[in-house]
């Protein structure tokens, strides 16, 4: 058992199904990059966090290309690490 009373097997499963509105990062545009929001973040781990929305492709992306609060400014981007990495699958 955790902390929250489950046991460590159910914890995984809900950890997995939590989902979370979020705002991505995309590069390109007519000012270098913009926030999209109306994606759905969740399954954080080692490899990203998988995203989804109902007009692109399932994919899993570095955790700096998510904001799980509106942009003040959807042409202001994130620190981008050099030779980040995009996608990840």
């Amino acid at each position: 058992m955790n902390k929250e009373g489950l046991p460590d097997r159910m914890q995984k499963i809900y950890r997995k199904m939590s989902k979370t509105l979020a705002w991505v990062w995309f590069k390109g545009g007519e000012k270098g990059g913009f926030w999209k929001g109306g994606f759905t973040a969740s399954d954080k781990n080692e490899n990203g966090v998988l995203i989804e929305h109902s007009k692109f492709i399932t994919c899993r992306v570095p955790e700096w290309r998510i904001s799980l609060s509106e942009p003040t400014n959807i042409s202001i981007g994130p620190n981008i690490p050099n030779d980040a990495t995009w996608k990840l699958a």
